[in-house]
């Protein structure tokens, strides 16, 4: 009989990737989500396949692991195994259509495709390809299974989002490319695997461990920081960015992973929370894993583990640096959708992982997976760092003014910590409170002993408080915008029945969002008189001139006043941080509805300068699947009231919700002015 040998293989790579949702993933290789069957065409030369004689045996390779699996024309008896089927009415005569299953829990990885043909007499061996296999949120079988077809575009196949930062009360939305469609992005995150600690120390069980979220979440986790091994970014919280990159000048992850690539993997100089946060949210989208980034306001960090935060002050309103604790104005981790049968079906869902490296889980820079659920109950007995992210949302701030080293005046805040958490919204722009998966609302008492949202523990805190015949507070008049004057009122009710003769000090401190204030740069000193039980309003401006110069990059400012009774020195503080709103950039787009792939369009670029000063700098204008690279241009003098317009053209590679974002950064000033527009391109 003739003889016959395979001629080549047809991937599919157009229909399979369709049918796994992983298109524009890769422009090198065939990439598919476990559970789910793919399809590959045979081709053969000399005689036809004949199913009687000849026999076809599969195997996938990862590393040094495989499996083994013949082709047959039956269904497959079992989901949990390899294996591969002949498709009947798919075929001819010198062509074999085969699909392809992989079980729902194989281990992620780039794997080498090989096929072993057996006939009567002869029997050869094939290299077909590679083929990338990613987790399937699609699949009911797969861990990560999110059944909302909504939170898949949203929270796997969504390439740009939000990061929010700022203060509760005045949220700064920065927009952000996620960027997993970029060139090369799939590889360079299976190969964050490869230069794991995990891998180096025993590649075996690595692979096999590879099908477990939970292990891919910790593992991704550690290597986004660089602290324990070859990861990804350096972290830098000092403002001295020599040698590196402003954290606050990144816009994207996609420019981070490659620039980790192209040095050998050398980290990254510099991140900060947000960047490590959405770098991982990269990361884990491309493994097909559900993750969104979260913003935790007034994030705390307990480093005594009392749950009690604690702040000095001195009689003048000066804030001090008195503790090792500390609250952050936001803190930026992720969370990722996965079940949990290694601590039970009731914490399924959404777990927190933060990657930015504050303190060590089992001997590593890593946090979590905790779940949501377990964080939200108190369950500080289950895995990971259930303790600590608690603490970021739960804990008190005692507030302590000081004078000659010596307490004189005591309050607790039970509710400032973790007072917003939110997240990007689904299918929106705007942003999604999550607040109440993490916390408790109020007077619910937890069978792990929380009452109130706190732990009856800390109750004994509130014996710290002093008992105060004065009430006072601080209140902003409007939203502070940078250039103009900050205007706020100081409110102040005498609860005695005689008159008080009051010193009002108030203090002004520029500061950043991780760390305490710097200097004061503006404060008042006043006397007044209040009568019993009066209630008195006394309005401040602090001038854009005092404070224009001063800022650092985060805009944020802590206001504090102190109320002194001159007769008892009895003294008062309330305090507010709050953050600057800087102007924005105009984005316009001629036939907005009429954006379709491969077609040219253009936009216009406006910006205004609302500040009282000229500015100068580099505009940068980017967009995933919209532009290819970056588009800078210099921004010279530009006057007080002056306009700048820059024309851009853009032509989308891919169908979908796209991001255009453009960033000025100032020549002499730590402040970034961005804008950003999302489109939606339409299919040619």
């Amino acid at each position: 009989m003739e003889d016959f040998s395979l001629k080549y293989v047809n991937l599919e790579l157009w229909a399979n990737q369709e049918s796994h949702e992983t298109q524009g993933l890769s422009s090198k290789h065939l990439v598919v989500r476990r559970g789910q069957p793919f399809k590959l065409t045979l081709f053969f030369k000399g005689r036809p396949f004949s199913p009687y004689t000849d026999s076809l045996i599969f195997r996938a390779v990862l590393g040094d692991l495989y499996v083994e699996f013949p082709a047959t024309f039956s269904k497959p008896q079992r989901s949990s195994r390899w294996s591969a089927r002949v498709q009947p009415g798919e075929s001819s005569s010198q062509s074999v259509t085969v699909h392809v299953s992989t079980p729902a829990h194989s281990p992620v990885g780039c794997y080498d495709l090989h096929l072993h043909i057996v006939s009567q007499s002869w029997q050869r061996r094939y290299r077909i390809g590679e083929f990338i296999l990613l987790c399937n949120p699609w699949c009911p079988a797969d861990s990560v299974y999110i059944h909302n077809e909504s939170q898949r575009e949203e929270y796997v196949k969504n390439d740009f989002g939000f990061l929010y930062m700022g203060t509760p009360k005045n949220m700064a939305a920065r927009p952000w490319e996620f960027g997993q469609y970029e060139d090369g992005i799939l590889e360079i995150c299976l190969n964050l695997l490869q230069v794991s600690p995990q891998h180096s120390k025993n590649r075996r069980t690595d692979y096999l461990s590879r099908s477990d979220p939970v292990y891919l979440s910790r593992v991704a986790c550690a290597m986004i920081n660089c602290e324990d091994d070859r990861g990804i970014l350096k972290g830098n919280w000092s403002q001295d960015f020599r040698n590196g990159i402003p954290p606050s000048q990144w816009t994207g992850s996609a420019d981070i992973l490659k620039l980790w690539a192209r040095s050998n993997y050398s980290p990254v100089k510099y991140g900060q929370c947000w960047v490590f946060a959405a770098v991982m949210c990269t990361v884990m989208r491309v493994l097909g894993i559900p993750c969104r980034v979260i913003t935790n306001f007034n994030s705390a960090h307990d480093t005594n583990s009392n749950l009690v935060i604690e702040e000095f002050y001195d009689e003048k309103g000066k804030k001090l640096h008195m503790s090792r604790d500390s609250i952050w104005n936001f803190h930026v981790w992720v969370e990722c959708w996965m079940s949990r049968p290694d601590i039970g079906s009731a914490f399924d869902g959404w777990q927190v992982l933060d990657p930015t490296p504050q303190e060590r889980s089992r001997g590593v820079f890593c946090c979590g997976p905790s779940p949501v659920r377990g964080i939200r109950d108190r369950r500080l007995d289950v895995i990971y760092d259930i303790p600590f992210v608690y603490a970021e949302v739960n804990a008190d701030v005692c507030t302590v003014i000081v004078k000659d080293g010596q307490a004189v005046s005591r309050t607790l805040d039970t509710e400032r910590v973790g007072s917003l958490i939110c997240t990007k919204g689904l299918g929106s722009n705007m942003p999604q409170d999550v607040t109440n998966t993490y916390k408790q609302p109020k007077a619910v008492v937890s069978p792990y002993g929380t009452m109130n949202g706190t732990p009856r523990s800390r109750r004994s805190v509130a014996g710290l408080e002093m008992k105060q015949s004065l009430a006072v507070s601080l209140r902003l008049n409007n939203v502070p915008v940078a250039g103009e004057n900050i205007s706020f009122s100081v409110t102040v009710t005498n609860k005695d029945n005689i008159p008080k003769t009051l010193r009002e000090h108030v203090n002004a401190q520029a500061k950043e969002y991780n760390s305490s204030p710097l200097e004061t740069f503006w404060e008042a000193h006043n006397i007044l008189r209040i009568a019993p039980y009066e209630v008195k309003v006394i309005q401040h401006q602090i001038p854009h001139s005092a404070y224009e110069r001063i800022l650092t990059g985060d805009n944020l400012v802590n206001l504090a006043v102190v109320m002194e009774d001159e007769a008892t020195q009895e003294r008062v503080l309330a305090s507010e941080e709050f953050n600057i709103t800087e102007p924005e950039i105009s984005i316009q787009i001629d036939n907005e509805d009429d954006i379709v792939v491969n077609k040219e369009h253009s936009a216009l670029v406006v910006f205004r300068n609302p500040l009282p000063m000229p500015v100068s700098g580099i505009l940068t204008v980017m967009g995933s699947g919209l532009l290819d690279g970056k588009v800078q241009s210099k921004l010279y003098l530009l006057q007080p009231g002056e306009t700048m317009e820059k024309t851009v053209t853009f032509t989308p590679k891919m169908a979908g919700t796209k991001m255009l974002q453009a960033n000025l950064v100032l020549r002499n000033s730590p402040a970034i002015i961005r804008g950003f527009r999302t489109v939606t391109v339409m299919a040619a």
